[in-house]
This record gives structure tokens, sequence and C-alpha cells, in this order.
């Protein structure tokens, strides 16, 4: 199994980013999966997941900013980051929901 994430950068406070996760080894299709992260001296934490039928949930912190998403016929997942803000600086992870072994992440800066 290897999830690829990527779509990482620098952006300013109130920008937006688009982060892709590609599955190999695994269906997006019949899998629970979800997009996590992990702040410099903080736990990892699940952002934002997305079931099997297409249903959604979101971390408290982000909802209404971002929007987690998938394409099945490509096995590819997708997390749509609007107005960031510093509190998002983190690496971003994709992974199944519950989590397996963890890939390469993608850092995510957000400038003040």
């Amino acid at each position: 199994v290897q999830l690829q994430a990527s779509g990482g950068g620098l952006v300013q406070a109130g920008g937006s980013l688009r982060l892709s996760c590609v599955a190999s080894g695994i269906s997006t299709e019949i899998n629970n999966m979800g997009w996590y992260r992990q702040a410099p001296g903080k736990q990892r934490e699940l952002v934002a997941l997305i079931g099997v039928g297409g249903t959604t949930s979101y971390e408290d912190s982000v909802k209404g900013r971002f929007s987690i998403s998938k394409d099945n016929a490509n096995n590819t997942m997708y997390l749509q980051m609007d107005s960031l803000k510093p509190e998002d600086t983190a690496i971003y992870y994709c992974n199944l929901f519950p989590a397996r072994a963890w890939g390469q992440g993608t850092q995510v800066t957000v400038s003040s």
C-alpha cells in the first residue's frame, strides 16, 4: 500500500492550497480515507474523513474552510484548503481510516 501526498507549500494567511493523495495498492472506492496533520510539537490529528459512500466529516477548526473529496476512477483523494490560517501550518498526511503505516507527508506553511 502506498499513499503519496503532494501539493503543499508556503502560502499567506487567507490563501488556498489543494492537496492530492495518489493511492496504489488499495482502492479509494472501498476504503474510508482521511487527511491528517502534525504540527511542530503536537500529536498527529485527523483533519478530514471521507467514507466509502462519500460521507465527510471535519475537525472543528477546519469546518467551513477545508473540503475533502475523492476521484475513485483515478484512485486519488483531495483536500481543498481555503482561508488558511497560520495555525494550519503542519505536515499533512493522507491515510486510510483507521490509519495504517504512514507515508511521506507534504508540508503546508501559512505565513501571517
